[in-house]
C-alpha cells in the first residue's frame, strides 16, 4: 500500500506539466492546429487522469494520511526551497513545448519517460522534489529535530506552510527522511 502511495506522490509532482500539456491541446484544438482523434482523446484522458492520481495521492498523504504524529522541536533549520525545482521546470519545457503528442511515437516516448523518471523518482524517494507543493504555498525545509521526550538528534526533509522557525514544536508524521508534512505548530 505504501509503494502506491508513493507513486501517487509522484504524480503529484507532475501536475502542473500535465496541466500545461493540456492548456496547449486545448488551444491547438480551438485554433485548428490539432485535429481531433482518438489519440488526442487518449492524451487528454491520459493527462487528466495522471492529474487526477497526482491530487489523490496529496490527499491521501496530507489528509486522509491515518500515520501516527510525533511531536518534535526543531533544532536547526533550512529552506531549500529553490535547490530542487528548477531542474523539474526543464523537463515541464521539454514536455509542454517541443513533445508532439499528436504522434504516436512521441507519444510512446512520453509515457516511457514518465515510468523511467518515476522509477528514479520512487527508488530514490525524492518525494521532497515536488513544485506542484511548492505552488501550493508549501516551503521545503532540511532540518535537524528532537522527538519530545528524547536528546537525540536526527535529520529530516519536510514540507511547511510558512516559516519554520528554530525551538518551534511542531506535529509531524515522519513519513522517511525524505518526505514528511507538518500538521500543525505549537507556541513555543
Amino acid at each position: 500500500m505504501e509503494i502506491l502511495k508513493d507513486i501517487s506522490l509522484y504524480f503529484s509532482a507532475f501536475i502542473p506539466m500535465y496541466f500545461l500539456i493540456q492548456v496547449k491541446f486545448a488551444v491547438d484544438m480551438i485554433f485548428g492546429n490539432v485535429e481531433p482523434s482518438v489519440l488526442n482523446f487518449c492524451v487528454l484522458a491520459f493527462l487528466a487522469l495522471l492529474i487526477a492520481c497526482g491530487v489523490v495521492g496529496l490527499l491521501w498523504n496530507i489528509v486522509w494520511n491515518k500515520d501516527k504524529a510525533d511531536e518534535i522541536k526543531i533544532t536547526d533549520s533550512k529552506n531549500i526551497t529553490d535547490q530542487h525545482f528548477l531542474g523539474y521546470f526543464s523537463i515541464f519545457i521539454l514536455f509542454a513545448l517541443s513533445f508532439d503528442l499528436t504522434k504516436v511515437s512521441m507519444f510512446s516516448v512520453f509515457v516511457f519517460i514518465i515510468i523511467f523518471v518515476g522509477i528514479v523518482y520512487v527508488k530514490n524517494k525524492l518525494f521532497y522534489i515536488n513544485p506542484f507543493l511548492n505552488i501550493l504555498g508549501f516551503n521545503f525545509y532540511e532540518i535537524t529535530y528532537t522527538k519530545s521526550g528524547q536528546e537525540k538528534q536526527d535529520t529530516a526533509k519536510l514540507f511547511y506552510r510558512g516559516k519554520l522557525e528554530v525551538n518551534q514544536t511542531v506535529s509531524v508524521k515522519l513519513k522517511n527522511d525524505h518526505f514528511s508534512f507538518v500538521e500543525k505548530t505549537r507556541n513555543r
